[in-house]
């Protein structure tokens, strides 16, 4: 897209844990909180949602309120108007999300629809309607944004260091990190982020995450970013030969197609 996070503008759709924390984690990562809707099943979040005041269950989305869409948009409709992205994190589609809401946004758009097992709309919909990068959580599409991606990396490296917690901004580095990998492979539209097994994503994420959290305060042991990830590299080739050599003696064995086949089927007709 060719724009700084501070300048693009984000509509969020899904209200719920996912994409609250993806809110959270992208205005600490400099988003400008003027450029972010979120809306949920009632309407955008702003100051004037009584409604999400009044529950203190709701004490995430309340922050979000107070924080974003200072103009008051009410509608993910007119949120999609001239944005850059939408991060949906819904309700099974289709059609959850109209084309013609795609169609409204900005040129070169992303669209990041990740319900499963059905996305909120189907890629190619998306793409017919003007969206130049679709991602979602599905693997037989392209672009699969799935936390497998994360969590590895970021176990790995605040495990490395004994970290004490992990900070909002070790998950920003494993995005980061993320990126790089990808960046330095080469992305397209349709590749924008690493596979599962380009396993080579992992060490370096967890490099990256573990002298985080040493720059946060919260890693138990320091050292250095090569011995983190010499380490982390070490361990996880180690898990996959084990694997290997599991699946080479046949004590695990591959699942039949026709059962993912038929999971999938039963996944897609429990969200008709």
């Amino acid at each position: 897209m060719g724009k700084d996070l501070k300048n693009i503008r984000i509509a969020f759709f899904g209200a719920g844990a996912s994409n609250t924390t993806c809110v959270r984690l992208i205005l600490k990562a400099g988003a400008d909180p003027a450029n972010i809707v979120v809306c949920d099943s009632k309407g955008g979040l702003h100051k004037d949602r009584k409604d999400i005041e009044a529950d203190k269950r709701f004490y995430r989305k309340w922050e979000i309120c107070q924080q974003t869409n200072p103009k008051k948009v009410n509608s993910i409709q007119d949120a999609l108007k001239g944005a850059d992205v939408l991060i949906a994190l819904s309700t099974p589609g289709p059609d959850v999300i109209k084309p013609e809401w795609v169609r409204s946004m900005g040129k070169r758009s992303i669209v990041f629809a990740c319900a499963n097992p059905v996305p909120e709309i189907y890629p190619y919909a998306a793409k017919e309607a003007g969206a130049e990068v679709v991602a979602t959580g599905r693997g037989d599409f392209p672009n699969q944004v799935n936390n497998s991606l994360g969590f590895p990396g970021i176990l790995k490296g605040a495990l490395i260091v004994r970290a004490s917690k992990i900070t909002d901004e070790m998950a920003i580095a494993a995005a980061n990190s993320m990126a790089k990998t990808a960046e330095k492979r080469g992305i397209n539209p349709d590749s924008i982020v690493p596979m599962m097994d380009e396993w080579e994503v992992f060490p370096a994420e967890a490099r990256d995450v573990a002298m985080q959290a040493i720059k946060d305060g919260v890693a138990r042991i320091k050292i250095t970013a090569e011995e983190a990830f010499q380490k982390a590299e070490a361990d996880i080739k180690e898990a996959r030969a084990l694997v290997d050599h599991l699946m080479e003696a046949d004590y695990i064995k591959k699942p039949p197609i026709s059962l993912l086949e038929n999971a999938l089927k039963r996944a897609v007709d429990q969200a008709k």
